[in-house]
């Protein structure tokens, strides 16, 4: 396994008792508290999410065919109308690629807790544009169903179709790079990391023999795994650490997991300890697990790594010790910059050709 980042997976135990929040700029916290507040005001205590309320925060960016001011277009595609399943397509102007060698694809989960959010909310249409410009490749952004309307295993469902359909039928005819399906990535932060690799396990278990898809990589932004042990930096950082907290997390998993399913339901967790391990077949391709030391999941995301290491997996550990769960909306932070620069060589890397 390889650690990038500063100071690797030691990090974890740097954080020590009595740890302060985070240091963020006002904006950052104003957005964060925001954000954190509409959660807990939507998530009702019977379950299920107050849409109406939740809409009053969550501001939607249209698609545009007309490329932004970095030479970014969008389009949303109708993969399953009959669901309501579909993708929007971030693409580079053909002036931006500035080079007529085909682009990598990157199928992108976004977080949310299963239960949140769109491709089409502000925050996650900016940082797939940003995604777009700063990896060169083209990411497909999906509109999964969300629990608690639509539980396990709708959003791997989702994810795989979405899969099969870009195998099949390929790219809307209008986007103005070519590209390259051999070199697709799966990418999610959160629940989204969760579902990325669901869908690789499963797309890798039982690939379909008629695409021209490859999986050449997976990208996990502080995925959303679980069980019903409380780790260490869950325990350590409730209170402290924004935007993820037990109770959130747990009716999280409540409105996501089978009915009367606990933590330790497959989905949830995938690390050994309360069951067996996930069966990885030799296509399962290579790992990047992006984990937070401000993050209340970063046990569950390293146990994750090591899993895939221990199956003799690739598998690279980008550690960033001050990183709060979802920094990388927020461009103005640091880090999110350091993820772009690792996100972009780990694409680079995982091709056919290395």
């Amino acid at each position: 396994m390889t650690n990038t980042g500063n100071g690797g997976e030691k990090m974890g135990a740097a954080k020590k008792k009595g740890q302060g929040p985070a240091a963020l700029p006002w904006t950052v916290r104003f957005q964060v508290f925001a954000l954190s507040a509409a959660c807990d005001l939507s998530q009702r205590r019977d379950g299920t999410v107050n849409r109406f309320l939740f809409s009053l925060v969550d501001r939607q960016t249209r698609a545009s065919s007309r490329p932004d001011a970095r030479g970014v277009r969008s389009a949303d595609v109708a993969v399953d109308a009959a669901r309501g399943l579909w993708a929007r397509v971030f693409s580079p102007s053909a002036e931006q690629a500035g080079t007529a060698a085909p682009r990598p694809v990157v199928v992108y989960f976004h977080g949310g807790g299963f239960s949140l959010l769109s491709a089409a909310s502000t925050p996650l249409d900016a940082m797939c544009r940003r995604f777009c410009r700063e990896l060169g490749a083209v990411i497909v952004s999906v509109n999964y169903r969300l629990a608690p309307e639509h539980r396990y295993p709708a959003a791997y469902d989702d994810g795989e179709d979405v899969l099969r359909y870009l195998g099949t039928t390929g790219l809307p005819a209008d986007i103005s790079v070519p590209v390259d399906l051999s070199r697709c990535f799966l990418a999610g932060d959160s629940a989204g990391g969760n579902i990325a690799h669901h869908v690789a396990l499963r797309w890798t278990t039982s690939p379909p023999s008629n695409t021209t898809l490859r999986l050449a990589g997976i990208v996990l932004l502080q995925p959303y795994f679980g069980g019903e042990e409380r780790t260490e930096a869950e325990l350590r950082l409730e209170g402290v650490a924004p935007i993820v907290n037990m109770r959130r997390s747990d009716w999280a998993w409540r409105a996501f997991l089978p009915e009367g399913a606990d933590r330790n339901h497959t989905a949830a967790h995938v690390t050994g300890e309360a069951g067996p391990e996930p069966e990885l077949t030799d296509a399962f391709p290579p790992a990047m697990v992006v984990v937070g030391g401000l993050d209340s999941l970063q046990d569950w995301q390293r146990r994750y790594a090591a899993m895939l290491q221990r199956k003799g997996k690739e598998v690279q550990l980008l550690e960033l010790p001050d990183a709060i769960h979802s920094f990388y909306i927020f461009p103005e932070l640091p880090d999110a910059g350091m993820l772009d620069k690792d996100f972009k060589a780990f694409v680079e890397t995982n091709t056919p050709d290395h």
